[in-house]
């Protein structure tokens, strides 16, 4: 028998590991999830639902480190990732007071244009939010046709974009910025001081963030630069006291 002569009637459910129960429902629960299933004994088992998919947990394995975030993952392709990052920020900030953006859980920023955000769960699981016409030719780790400052602000966002590791970033453009700060372009300046901004603050590391606003504000920057240069971060409200101090 082959696969054509079966119905394509599947339907595919993620079953993760669950080390904190009571903090997994909670979470899900603030994001809007309903709890189709809930059961503790004789054997863990939760179930969660929201739009079109659904959730499933169960007991972890033993030796299992939530902080190490490898806990296990899924991927949920959509036909456009803004809507549903809008909606759990917006769920967060009103279940939470804030958008959760470091430890677990927490949501990845979301940029305009990107192709993917991340959900991590209190168990250190990765729901991967994916636009299903995602670019086949990402370049992981910087495109081979840019050099400088130009390629470290493309390394940047890979790694915050695609690899979710904010002290890389960090570090990629502090050493970048350094190294061809003189020789950039104005506005790749601009975007990688901005950048550091945002990453400085959400890696609750504000010492150097007056030192970098200052450098942005001083810099002569056209209509289209300032636009760019905020399109780059995904907050924009972290910079624009920079920009428009004027």
């Amino acid at each position: 028998m082959t696969s054509d002569s079966i119905p394509p009637t599947e339907t595919i459910v993620p079953l993760l590991p669950c080390l904190d129960p009571d903090r997994t429902l909670a979470f899900w629960r603030a994001l809007g999830f309903t709890v189709t299933w809930e059961q503790h004994r004789p054997y863990l088992y939760l179930a969660f639902r929201w739009s079109g998919f659904d959730l499933h947990y169960g007991r972890p394995p033993e030796g299992v480190d939530p902080a190490q975030e490898r806990t296990g993952g899924c991927l949920v392709m959509v036909d456009d990732v803004a809507p549903y990052h809008a909606r759990f920020t917006t769920a967060m900030r009103g279940a939470y007071g804030k958008v959760l953006a470091k430890g677990l859980p927490r949501i990845t920023r979301y940029r305009a244009g990107a192709s993917r955000f991340t959900i991590m769960d209190p168990s250190g699981n990765s729901i991967v939010f994916i636009r299903r016409d995602e670019p086949e030719d990402l370049e992981y780790g910087g495109s081979k046709q840019l050099t400088g400052l130009a390629k470290v602000l493309d390394n940047a966002r890979i790694l915050r974009e695609f690899k979710t590791d904010d002290r890389a970033a960090f570090r990629a453009l502090n050493s970048g910025l350094r190294r061809h700060g003189d020789s950039a372009p104005a506005v790749e300046r601009a975007m990688a001081l901005a950048a550091l901004i945002e990453l400085s603050t959400v890696l609750n590391e504000p010492e150097r963030v007056p030192e970098w606003g200052e450098r942005l504000r001083r810099m002569a920057l056209s209509a289209e630069d300032r636009d760019q240069v905020t399109a780059f971060v995904a907050d924009p409200a972290l910079i624009t006291p920079w920009l428009d101090a004027r």
